[in-house]
Order: C-alpha cells, then structure tokens, then sequence
C-alpha cells in the first residue's frame, strides 16, 4: 500500500474512532471534565508533549548513524512521525501497531526500506523494552510503599518473575535479532506458513539485514542503545505526571510514588488486555484497582479515566493533521534522500 493510500486509510479510521470516542464519552460529559480539572488540564496536555519529545530523541538516536549522512533526520521530522505513528496505534484495533508501518512507508523515501524497517523495529522493541523495566521498578515500589497481604505478594513476585524473563528476552533480541527466526517459527503454524514461507524465502537478504542493523545497535552502538533507553524509560517516569495533575484537581493529596504505582498497575492492567481499541474500558479498571492499592477510592479512577481520554483525543486530532502534513524535502533529510535500497551498502560501511 502507497504511503497515500495508507494516509487516506488512517485519515478515515481516525476520524471515524474520534466520533466514537467523543459519543462514547458524551461531549456534555468531556466538557464538564475540562471545567473540572480546570487550570491542571494544561499540564496534563502539555506533559504528553515533553514525553513525545523523549520519544522523538529516542528514535533519532537510533535512526541516525555515522558514515550515513542521509540518517540525519531533522528533529521535527522525528518528532511528527512520533506523534502521528502513536496516534494512528490509538485508534488501531486490536493490536495497536498501525503506526509502524505508515512509519516506514514515511522514512523509505529517505533511508531507504531496510533502514527504515530496522530503524522503526529498533525503536518499537526499545519502547516495549523500557516498559518492561518500568514495570520492574514499579514492583519494587509498590514491595516498598504498599501494605500488601499475601495474595498481592505473591502477585507482585509473579509479576517479577515476568518482567525479568522478558527482559532477557528482549536483550537476546538484541543480541541475535528476531526478524529470521520469527518468520521460522511462522512457517510452522498452519494457514500462513506457506505465505510465511514465501515472504521468507523473497525477502531473505532484506530480512537478515534488518537482523545485522538490530544486532550492530546493541553489539557496536552500546552508547546509542543506552541513550534511547534512558530516553524512553525518562518519559515513562514523566508519564505519571498527568495523573498526579489530575489527582490534584480534584483535591487529592497523592504522591509522586503513588502517581507512579497508579501509572504502572492501570498500564500493565490495560497492556494485559492489549486487543482492546484505544483500551476501551481497560485502563478505567486498571485505574480504579491501582487506586484502590494505594489508599483512595475506586472511584475515583473514573474522572481520572476521562481525563486521560480526553488527552488522548487532543494528541489524536494533532497526530492526525501531522499526517496530512506533507514534510518538505529538506525536513526528511539534512543530506538529502538515498539514491537506492541500504542492501547495496555493507553494514560495515553504516557504523
């Protein structure tokens, strides 16, 4: 699909689960919640810009490579292709990840499709990658902040035991890459094998490229691979800030630790159930279980939801005009676009 096409697809898509989203809500209801939260609404948008500008640092870091002048993206570029791809994973069903792809299609025409594949891969597992290590230190704030009884206990050691098998997961990604072995494992699986199979076998050289270029961030560019994650995992920590603002709204005196336990209980509670478009009643669960741990009523998860609803479809609407801005030839690249495909280019010349 043309990078056109997919725009004009997620263009509809968008606008069609923003008018689902205002009714679901109820237009009275999103503006009697902006009154509440009053002057706090501000910051609660304006937090999620500073994230998407961490997030925007991440992904340059890892695009941009010595000895390629054409990876120098300028940071604008980066920066709308952030908060357009998140918003397009909004709106997305079920799984969430309709921003990587219109991300490539975006970034081709300038790196090229391996780089542009590789790049975007790198930073979608950096992403998950800080998540997971977010988690492993909420565990051991809530082990050290939470009264827990037993049960909780033993759901937080649960809950340990997961986050350090995916992190070792994730760092053997690193190490060996997982496009191939990925596509192996497909052409196991009945129904789609044969197509897997086919992919494979057309896109072998592309494929373990894009392998090389995930293996070279963490094996030869250790200093990158430190810097994105510091990034990410600074604007998870930043993330806790619009329900802090929110809490103060509404006159409850909580904490940044129980802003962060919140943030992390209602995210891993939604990410559980990952299928759900725009974690449709999910994260209002999650907030109001995590709420609940840390001393305030359940409840009160609900005006908290709204709100970080409401945010969600401010930075929808921007991510969606971002996409319909056509970027100037001079903001995709400082150096200008590539002349080919990265495959004629050794990997030993991109470092």
């Amino acid at each position: 699909m043309s990078t056109k096409a997919y725009k004009a697809l997620f263009m509809a898509i968008g606008i069609i689960s923003l008018g689902y989203m205002i009714y679901g809500t109820g237009p009275m209801v999103i503006w009697e919640n902006i009154n509440r939260t009053g002057i706090w609404f501000i910051p609660v948008i304006g937090s999620w810009l500073v994230i998407y500008i961490l997030n925007a640092l991440a992904f340059r870091a890892i695009i941009k490579e010595p000895g390629l002048p054409e990876s120098n993206l300028t940071f604008w570029s980066v920066l709308r292709l952030t908060i357009s791809g998140y918003a397009i994973n909004y709106i997305t069903p079920f799984v969430a990840l309709g921003g990587e792809p219109y991300r490539i299609l975006e970034l081709k025409p300038a790196l090229g499709i391996q780089k542009a594949t590789s790049s975007v891969l790198l930073y979608s597992l950096m992403h998950m990658f800080s998540h997971v290590l977010f988690w492993l230190a909420s565990i051991v704030l809530i082990v050290a902040v939470v009264p827990l009884n037993n049960v909780m206990l033993a759901g937080c050691g649960l809950l340990l035991v997961t986050g350090l098998v995916l992190g070792y997961w994730f760092i053997n990604v690193y190490k060996k890459g997982f496009t191939v072995s990925t596509f192996r494992l497909l052409s196991k699986i009945p129904f789609i094998k044969n197509k897997a199979n086919a992919f494979a076998e057309k896109n072998a050289e592309n494929l373990f490229e894009v392998d090389e270029q995930i293996r070279i961030l963490y094996a030869e560019r250790r200093n990158i691979f430190y810097i994105s994650l510091f990034y990410e995992f600074t604007a998870r920590v930043i993330g806790c800030a619009e329900i802090f603002f929110t809490a103060h709204a509404i006159g409850l005196g909580m904490s940044w630790s129980e802003a962060l336990i919140v943030s992390s209980g209602s995210s891993l509670f939604a990410n559980l159930i990952f299928f759900f478009p725009m974690q449709l009643g999910t994260r209002e669960g999650g907030l109001a279980l995590a709420l609940g741990s840390v001393g305030f009523l359940p409840v009160q998860g609900v005006f908290i939801g709204i709100v970080m609803r409401i945010r969600e479809i401010v930075w929808i609407i921007i991510g969606l005009l971002l996409i319909n801005k056509k970027p100037k030839h001079k903001e995709l690249s400082k150096s200008g676009p590539v002349s080919g495909d990265l495959q004629t280019v050794p990997a030993s010349q991109r470092l």
